[in-house]
């Protein structure tokens, strides 16, 4: 039996691309759109964690930059392919968020419940994303959770303001592809760049990211 790497060792993307084949055990999907300073990502897309692909599409339609880190292996995608947040420094995504001040990047969580779980430094974007989402009527948690996604290396806040936020679904948002939840991420990315405020990271001590 073939031995599967523990993603979990890799130090960043070149341990990724040493033992996976681009193309064959994962694709790499950049848009560019030149005009738009808003970029969603799927940094864990295809099977890594279903749904984020579809999701981030989604919001990014044609109007926004879009990044895709695709799993596409027959099997154990996740283990072979899940490089955490803070480690993710694949260089065609970093160049792609060198001229992006408003980054999102969507993930998929494990678990039964149906919160929706907000991270990153950009806590005025978070926060707009998480009265969106409450208006749409899905349960959030911007704060007390495992994914703070408070490291400055989460790739997520590496944009050019190195703020972001960093939005995790559990499997029964990413299953139903829900339209309210799409709109209401684009509504509040779509009003803090034309209303920005000044942004502010979080204070207290560094928690620890798991994503």
């Amino acid at each position: 039996m073939t031995r599967v790497p523990d993603a979990r060792h890799y130090r960043g993307y070149h341990d990724l691309a040493r033992e996976q084949r681009r193309g064959i055990d994962y694709d790499i999907s950049v848009h560019s759109r030149p005009e738009s300073t808003i970029a969603i990502l799927a940094p864990h897309g295809g099977s890594i964690e279903d749904g984020t692909s579809e999701i981030a599409r989604a919001i990014a339609a044609e109007a926004f930059n879009l990044y895709l880190l695709e799993g596409r292996r027959a099997s154990q995608n996740y283990q072979a392919l899940h490089l955490t947040s803070h480690r993710f420094d694949e260089p065609e995504c970093l160049q792609l968020l060198a001229s992006c001040r408003h980054v999102v990047a969507i993930h998929g969580c494990d678990g039964s419940d149906t919160t929706a779980l907000l991270g990153g430094l950009d806590l005025v974007l978070r926060d707009r994303i998480a009265a969106a989402l409450s208006e749409a009527s899905v349960s959030v948690s911007t704060e007390g959770h495992r994914f703070p996604a408070s490291h400055p290396d989460n790739i997520c806040n590496r944009g050019a303001t190195a703020r972001g936020v960093q939005l995790e679904l559990p499997h029964s948002l990413r299953r139903s592809g829900d339209a309210l939840l799409i709109a209401a991420v684009v509504h509040a990315v779509l009003l803090a760049t034309a209303c920005p405020l000044a942004t502010a990271g979080p204070s207290g001590e560094r928690q620890p990211d798991f994503s």
